[in-house]
């Protein structure tokens, strides 16, 4: 059994402008006053399960172990899908299965995970699990109660999984997967599959309406307002513009494809890798 501490973080799509991530707050601390609660990020896109299992992809290594992780973007809430408390890598996750997990963890079966109990009276909102099952569930979690105490075994999550980019020889082809509140464009490409297919050689990407020829280490290597491909925090390539929105400069939505070519080899005079 992993440590436990009492930090939970918090994750939905719920924003905020309304009280429910203040009804979520209160319950938990209503439970134990002393838990240390940590807001992600409460303006996922409404019902996007992606989007959180990418933000919280980026997050979760940074916390210690025996952390909950409270996720709360529930398209299906009130419906047959399981309410889940599961433990992985010596953290705790709660919220919905509802393919979410399997994206952030990247496995069907985490090293433990019970379906939750419902609440034994009529307190439970068939619209509001949030506040009433799962927000219950991480706090008594982060209080100490042993995991197996809050709900039923069961076999695997339900599954979904990240697109793959499709590689040859001559170029990668990918897909933007998450778009930030700067209109980054971050796609599915990572650093180590570029540098293999790469060997040295110029490159140019084809993204929305642009042609983006090089890549660069930082966003100011180019001059404001110009588009440019970078590796960034998460060692994904990005599509990204300096000091200005990509997403919006070049036309470019969630799941766009991304085209990068290969040219001829580097020579000392290119900078930048541009054919």
């Amino acid at each position: 059994m992993s440590n436990r501490n009492s930090t939970i973080t918090l994750t939905t799509d719920f924003g905020n402008s309304e009280g429910y991530v203040g009804a979520m707050k209160g319950t938990m601390l209503s439970i134990n006053p002393d838990l240390l609660l940590i807001d992600i990020t409460h303006e996922v896109n409404a019902f996007d399960v992606a989007a959180a299992a990418f933000v919280l992809r980026q997050i979760t290594k940074y916390f210690s172990a025996g952390t909950v992780h409270l996720v709360v973007v529930d398209p299906g809430v009130g419906s047959a899908r399981r309410a889940v408390a599961l433990r992985h890598s010596d953290q705790y996750f709660v919220g919905p299965d509802n393919g979410l997990f399997t994206l952030l963890l990247e496995t069907e079966t985490p090293d433990q995970m019970v379906e939750l109990k419902a609440p034994d009276d009529s307190t439970l909102s068939a619209t509001f699990h949030g506040r009433d099952l799962f927000s219950p569930a991480a706090a008594r979690l982060a209080s100490g109660t042993p995991l197996e105490e809050l709900g039923t075994p069961f076999a695997k999550l339900k599954h979904l999984q990240w697109a793959l980019p499709i590689d040859d020889e001559e170029g990668i082809r990918g897909w933007v997967v998450y778009i930030d509140h700067f209109g980054n464009c971050i796609t599915n490409i990572s650093r180590s599959l570029f540098e293999k297919r790469r060997t040295g050689r110029k490159i140019k990407g084809y993204a929305g309406s642009g042609i983006i020829r090089g890549i660069h280490n930082t966003y100011s290597d180019v001059p404001v307002n110009e588009p440019l491909m970078l590796f960034g925090s998460s060692d994904l390539l990005e599509i990204a513009v300096n000091q200005g929105s990509a997403a919006e400069l070049l036309y470019v939505q969630r799941g766009a494809p991304v085209n990068i070519v290969f040219g001829n080899p580097l020579d000392s005079s290119s900078t930048d890798g541009s054919i």
